[in-house]
């Protein structure tokens, strides 16, 4: 058989295997009825459905507080409060039916006209969390609808948080400083691009001292990153906070901490947004979406007030 012959009926061979191998597929996947997914349900897997269309009913049973119901599921009181305006009142009634999201945030109203990338920026929320609670809109330019889900905020627009339902109630630093940097969407001062700054720069000396706003534990303490030197307290319902750039750590990680601990003084280490020696302080929650940074001011402004 000459090497062309060879070549042909191996060809054929081949192909023969290769067609057998296909139809014995496809009865496979007929006898266990797996069907082809298509495209928007593999987007469905991607992208979780809107978090105002999974907006859950509870019925005060007795000896539930707004405290224990959000505690129940993994909520802060805030988004209750938010979500329900008649607990404004106090404690709810046994029988009261309330609305649960699946996340910690607000529903706000759009103007018309506006699209998802204004939501963000009026509202200083991270773009990519803006996207994933509300469904994954086709683009940020696409016009949002009249109501949107705006995930890390805990009260309404212009409405501080009420102190009874804060356990952060102290300050970072020993005096009332200067913010060179705030929270939110904003023009980096040194990179001249517009950049999300997840917390709050105040500017103090070199070995002022920092302290703990509320009682927690003692997360994580030493270097991390562009933090420098950072310490790490996980607080109660779900709270954190950041204290970074610092010059030196007072605390260990485990440690249990109360409200106003020294835990280190300012400095700064890692690679600080402005070139003024300052400490960077930030407020997280925890949520589905990991540690989703939030506006400090609301706090700060319930001390201060």
């Amino acid at each position: 058989m000459n090497p062309q012959s060879c070549f042909c009926l191996l060809t054929t061979l081949l192909w023969f295997i290769s067609g057998l191998l296909a139809m014995q597929a496809k009865a496979q996947s007929q006898r266990l009825k797996i069907p082809t997914p298509s495209i928007s349900e593999e987007a469905k897997e991607v992208c979780p459905p809107p978090a105002l269309s999974r907006l859950q009913r509870h019925i005060v049973a007795p000896g539930e507080t707004i405290e224990v119901i959000a505690k129940q599921y993994n909520l802060i009181p805030p988004t209750l409060l938010a979500f329900n305006r008649e607990l404004e009142k106090g404690q709810p009634k046994v029988g009261t039916e309330i609305v649960i999201p699946p996340y910690n945030g607000i529903a706000v109203k759009v103007p018309t006209g506006k699209t998802w990338k204004n939501v963000a920026e009026n509202y200083n929320i991270r773009a990519d969390a803006l996207y994933e609670v509300n469904g994954c809109p086709e683009t940020l330019n696409q016009q949002a609808p009249e109501v949107v889900f705006l995930p890390g905020v805990n009260w309404s627009p212009g409405q501080k948080v009420p102190p009874k339902i804060s356990s952060l109630k102290g300050y970072p630093l020993p005096f009332e400083a200067r913010v060179i940097l705030g929270y939110g969407w904003l023009l980096h001062p040194i990179k001249n691009q517009v950049v999300f700054h997840s917390g709050l720069d105040l500017i103090a000396d070199r070995g002022t001292s920092v302290f703990s706003v509320g009682e927690g534990v003692v997360a994580f303490a030493g270097k991390q990153g562009n933090y420098g030197n950072l310490v790490v307290i996980n607080h109660a319902a779900g709270k954190q906070t950041r204290y970074a750039h610092l010059n030196s750590i007072n605390v260990k990680t485990g440690q249990k901490v109360p409200q106003a601990e020294f835990l280190g003084t300012v400095g700064h280490t890692g690679q600080p947004d402005v070139e003024e020696t300052h400490l960077h302080f930030e407020i997280r929650y925890n949520s589905p979406l990991g540690w989703v940074a939030e506006n400090p001011n609301s706090y700060i402004e319930v001390i201060f007030r």
